[in-house]
């Protein structure tokens, strides 16, 4: 009986020829990370294993990007406690907003090289799994197993079963990775994949570019799932080699391997969605919402705060405005990100349209120190959770959707096809 990729990579980790799904195995990390939101927890249960060091310097990484700049003296005094932790252990991999590079991790790590094909990445986010978009095991992780994980450089697995999801044929405009990830979602349900890996192949999976298929694998823990993951092909390893980054083990999934259930879709049939309130399950047609008033709109996060998802935005956007009443909250991932958006002229398209675009952070994602909605707010946000209060007042409303949808309702005030603006 032929092995998953997930399965070949714990098998791999922990020594053995083969494992099997519900099978216990104890494996070392490639990476261990954290950062400000989970830090104080992580490093408290760090200190309380005992250890004089972390287990390796160069394969442990901190970054500051819930709260930055920092929004009040408790998370200054968060974000003090990482810097002095950094230095005492040496963590060379440490990405501060000191002029250095800096941005939410998802984003962050692989364009820093730390990501490769094989790998197990442990990291204290529910959105870890958007590594898994090139080969790598990126499961989520409590705040608490990471700190164990930064002492030892091992962790434990039950190993998961994993779903195939297929999708095949070419891609209407407007549509992208968020719209194919949401209509998953949609789907099975956001219980439909709990503690298994979506696993994602298909003619169109193959034909997206990188940014989006990080976009399709972030939101793996929207259906309940322990991961997402991606064969390794031309297109991830070309990525990774251009940062300067290891090119890893690549492994395939053998033609006999078992899944608990596949799932297929016809990428031509697709078409832009969103998620409606308050969960992210609630997906529907853009045509079945549409006339949707908004006053806010946000894009960024670390699903679809890349440079393709601003491109995007501004193809909307040029030569328009924003509709009065509503605010476009803008947040580049990375400062990366930013400064290629600002040579690009992406920025001022942005802004010239109507648009406040804040630091590199998480910003309004989770109501963190900006966006925060009221109680009559309406948002389309490019986030990937829409539960009540996620991103501020329980009776605000939050619509998930992919750059184009969100862009296309700032001009016109509402909820709308991209292409009713676009034209």
């Amino acid at each position: 009986m032929g092995m998953t990729i997930t399965q070949k990579i714990l098998a791999h980790k922990a020594g053995k020829d083969r494992v099997a799904t519900g099978e216990f195995v104890t494996v070392p990390v490639d990476l261990a990370a954290c950062h400000d939101a989970a830090a104080n927890v992580v490093m408290d249960t760090f200190e309380a294993t005992g250890a004089d060091r972390v287990f390796d310097p160069e394969r442990v990484a901190m970054t500051m990007r819930a709260y930055v700049p920092a929004r009040d003296p408790v998370v200054a005094q968060v974000h003090e406690r990482m810097r002095r932790f950094a230095r005492r252990y040496g963590i060379r991999h440490f990405f501060d907003y000191d002029g250095g590079p800096h941005g939410i991790e998802h984003v962050l790590y692989p364009a820093q090289g730390l990501i490769a094909a094989g790998d197990v990445f442990l990291n204290s986010d529910s959105h870890t799994p958007t590594a898994g978009a090139f080969g790598a095991f990126a499961p989520a992780m409590g705040w608490s197993d990471v700190g164990v994980g930064l002492a030892l450089g091992t962790t434990w697995f039950r190993v998961p079963e994993s779903i195939k999801v297929v999708v095949d044929g070419p891609l209407r405009p407007y549509v992208g990775g968020k719209d194919i990830v949401l209509t998953l979602i949609g789907t099975i349900g956001v219980a439909g994949a709990t503690y298994q890996v979506l696993e994602w192949t298909g003619s169109t999976i193959r034909a997206l570019p990188i940014e989006e298929r990080m976009t399709i694998c972030n939101m793996a823990v929207e259906a309940g799932a322990k991961s997402a993951i991606m064969e390794p092909d031309e297109v991830s390893q070309a990525y990774i080699a251009s940062r300067g980054g290891r090119p890893g083990i690549v492994f395939r999934s053998d033609p006999d391997a078992t899944y608990a259930r596949t799932v297929s879709f016809r990428g031509d049939a697709l078409e832009p969605v969103v998620a409606k309130p308050s969960l992210p399950d609630r997906v529907a047609p853009v045509s079945e919402v549409r006339g949707t008033k908004v006053t806010q709109v946000f894009i960024g996060t670390c699903t679809n705060g890349r440079l393709s998802d601003l491109r995007a935005a501004a193809s909307i956007l040029k030569g328009r405005k924003v509709a009065r009443g509503v605010r476009l909250l803008v947040s580049p991932a990375t400062r990366e990100t930013y400064m290629q958006a600002l040579k690009e002229g992406l920025v001022e398209v942005l802004m010239e349209a109507g648009a406040t675009v804040s630091p590199a952070s998480c910003g309004p994602c989770a109501a963190l120190h900006s966006g925060v909605l009221g109680p009559d707010d309406v948002c389309v946000s490019t986030s990937n959770r829409n539960f009540p209060g996620r991103m501020g007042h329980p009776d605000s409303k939050v619509y998930l959707a992919g750059p184009y949808v969100a862009a296309a309702a700032a001009v016109a005030g509402a909820i709308v096809p991209p292409e009713e603006v676009a034209r």
